[in-house]
């Protein structure tokens, strides 16, 4: 496979041998509906052997994509109920999400933001938009954090980056920048001299939010790109997805979060699924997640412990349920957002 070609249709996959023949027809339909793309840094991880490969579990399409339960939701968090202006989320109160593009490198199959990405989504913000989007910001004096996310933030040129990053600059207020990426992982030859100029145009304390979820991720050039990033002054701490299929085992999650730690990368957050349209092939019921984050408890250093969280559905923010959730005698959980506020969250999967 050419060095660093993306692969973004069904023909593609099937001519790489990342699908069979007999799987074209189901993954056009899939690729009807949602974005298709992974790299080749992501599609050489891939042991065609195994049809249960982690890797190819999150990038390849599937049939059950097409399967969308009564729970889920094209916006399972929340992000529009809290979007004062195109482009910004403010939920919390001293920090906003900027999502400046909607387009990723690749595109994961559990997404949770997959009804708003990819060619046929919420596309980039124009100039004007992003400095309407950041008139906001500095009208609204509380916001301390500009968390940089969409899509992903680090397929945006230096150039725009760099642009977006000096006009933060002017702002007093903001002390923290931070961006949401799997570039580093996904694309790591991006990560070049000319992309930590732009991280570094504002002048502020920058944070990336690594998105790994399996073990293997961590290759040798991933980490060099991270080893890049630290080096150059960026803070980073990771993200992960508790998946089915991928990562619900707590010897595997524990050696990516070693493998974080090891690489400098704080391990911060690990989610719960969230209801996203044809993801329940991909989610573990809360139980389930909570036994395997017990289970690292103790037996790996506590540098390697993720916080392990659930984002409430209809936009009331995340809540710590490692052991802050309720079970009820029906099998659902009660759970408490930030403000208080108390809901009620059923398994879906």
């Amino acid at each position: 496979m050419p060095a660093q070609r993306t692969l973004r249709t069904p023909e593609e996959l099937t001519a790489a041998g990342l699908l069979d023949q007999r799987e074209v027809t189901e993954a056009r339909a899939v690729g009807d509906h949602y974005a298709i793309a992974i790299t080749s840094a992501m599609a050489d991880l891939i042991d065609q052997r195994d049809p249960e490969d982690p890797i190819a579990r999150q990038f390849l399409p599937n049939k059950r994509e097409l399967i969308t339960t009564q729970a889920e939701r094209a916006d399972p968090i929340g992000d529009a109920a809290h979007s004062p202006i195109k482009g910004i989320v403010h939920r919390y109160p001293d920090r906003v999400l900027l999502k400046a593009v909607h387009v990723c490198p690749v595109y994961c199959r559990f997404c949770f933001r997959r009804e708003m990405v990819g060619p046929q989504g919420d596309g980039t913000l124009s100039t004007e938009e992003i400095d309407a989007a950041l008139n906001y910001v500095r009208q609204h004096k509380e916001v301390w954090e500009v968390i940089l996310t969409g899509g992903d933030p680090l397929v945006l040129s230096a150039r725009r980056l760099s642009e977006i990053m000096r006009k933060l600059a002017d702002v007093p207020h903001v002390k923290i920048i931070r961006l949401h990426s799997r570039v580093p992982v996904v694309d790591p030859a991006a990560v070049d001299d000319e992309l930590l100029a732009a991280l570094k145009a504002s002048g502020k304390t920058i944070y990336l939010a690594l998105h790994a979820n399996h073990p293997r991720e961590m290759t040798p050039a991933a980490r060099a790109a991270c080893t890049r990033l630290v080096d150059a002054g960026v803070g980073m701490v990771s993200q992960t997805v508790l998946l089915r299929g991928v990562n619900d085992d707590p010897l595997i999650l524990a050696d990516l979060m070693k493998a974080f730690v090891e690489n400098r990368i704080k391990p911060y957050y690990l989610h719960h699924p969230d209801l996203a349209p044809g993801t329940s092939h991909f989610r573990i019921t809360l139980a389930e997640g909570q036994r395997i984050v017990a289970s690292m408890r103790g037996s790996i250093s506590g540098l390697c412990q993720p916080t392990y969280v659930l984002d409430i559905p209809g936009g009331h923010g995340k809540t710590v349920i490692a052991e802050g959730a309720q079970q009820q005698e029906d099998g659902s959980y009660i759970v408490s957002d930030f403000r208080g506020g108390v809901h009620r969250y059923v398994d879906d999967c």
